[in-house]
């Protein structure tokens, strides 16, 4: 338990060394703490300490003559990696997340929710009012979805359809994945106006293979959503919302569905048991920064019902997210 207790201070130096880019600084080859301080501008004993600590987890490693070098976990914070976790990392422990988890206790108390307690506004209000932290949130959405859109795209045959909109789809990193694998197929991203002004330049959607057969819209998809695909995708947003919110939006695309066609809510679906699942992680953050939730199967059937939509299947992948297919009730 001790050693428990004190992995608290792990998540906030793995973002400091996803900040300063320390991984990027080793990838050319082991280091010592002075001359890696030195390339990024910190102090040099401190960071000796931060990256010992790191070591101890697995997070670098240590080796001859007090240099460290990358191990598996480091490399996933380098930049220039496929599936780099670098900007996910940045955003999720920076310091305006972590005062609304040092508030926690008034979620517990109040039932109220921690983020908009301590800075006054919902986590998504915030963004609007702070662009860079909005840049960073779309940036870390692209990043965690790296280690599972593969997954997704692989697991469900997004090619039965031909026209696809991806329902608060950030930078369409997902979308472009998989217009990318289904060529036939056309997408819609639509977000909010200031998340599409942005679009263009993350190279998702505007890449030469995919750009012509993707189209960026603007809008608020408690208002509506564009009007008759055949399929719409909502990856990781529904989880950000609680019931209401989320029947408001599931309704929404029940309304604009061509007919015949699905709903794929893409998230954590929760396992039964005590079992080791980052969903049950994961439920914890939404419950402090969003005010959403996790949900289990039999939570999204419920949902899914309440907006006049019968789901279907569950599709696992081979990440820890799954497909929750519905149709029209």
């Amino acid at each position: 338990m001790h050693g428990l207790i004190l992995l608290i201070c792990i998540p906030r130096l793995i973002q400091i060394a996803a900040r300063l880019g320390i991984a990027d600084v080793l990838a050319n080859g082991p280091q010592t703490p002075a001359v890696v301080a030195k390339r990024v501008g910190v102090h040099p004993a401190y960071l000796g300490r931060m990256l010992r600590a790191l070591a101890s987890v697995g997070v670098f490693a240590e080796g001859a003559g007090g240099r460290y070098r990358l191990t598996p976990l480091a490399r996933t914070l380098c930049s220039d990696q496929p599936d780099s976790l670098r900007n996910w990392a940045r955003f999720a422990n920076d310091l305006f997340i972590w005062e609304a988890y040092g508030d926690l206790n008034h979620a517990l108390e109040t039932g109220g929710l921690p983020f908009e307690h301590v800075h006054g506004a919902s986590l998504f209000a915030y963004l609007q009012k702070h662009p860079d932290k909005e840049r960073g949130f779309s940036e870390a959405m692209a990043s965690l979805s790296v280690t599972n859109n593969n997954a997704v795209t692989r697991a469900y045959p997004f090619g039965l359809f031909s026209r696809i909109v991806d329902v608060g789809g950030a930078h369409g990193h997902l979308l472009a994945t998989i217009l990318r694998r289904f060529r036939k197929l056309r997408g819609v991203l639509y977000d909010l106006p200031q998340v599409i002004a942005t679009a263009a330049k993350s190279g998702f959607v505007n890449a030469a293979d995919v750009h012509e057969r993707c189209e960026t819209l603007g809008g608020d998809f408690f208002e509506a959503v564009p009007a008759g695909a055949d399929a719409y995708l909502i990856k990781h947003v529904i989880h950000d919302w609680d019931d209401e919110q989320s029947v408001r939006l599931l309704r929404n695309c029940r309304e604009a569905l061509a007919p015949g066609g699905r709903v794929l809510v893409v998230e954590h679906v929760i396992a039964k048991g005590n079992g080791a699942d980052l969903g049950k992680l994961m439920d914890i953050s939404m419950m402090t920064i969003t005010g959403g939730v996790e949900r289990t199967a039999e939570e999204f059937r419920e949902l899914l019902a309440r907006a006049g939509l019968r789901l279907t299947r569950v599709i696992p992948t081979t990440s820890p997210i799954s497909i929750v297919e519905a149709v029209v009730a």
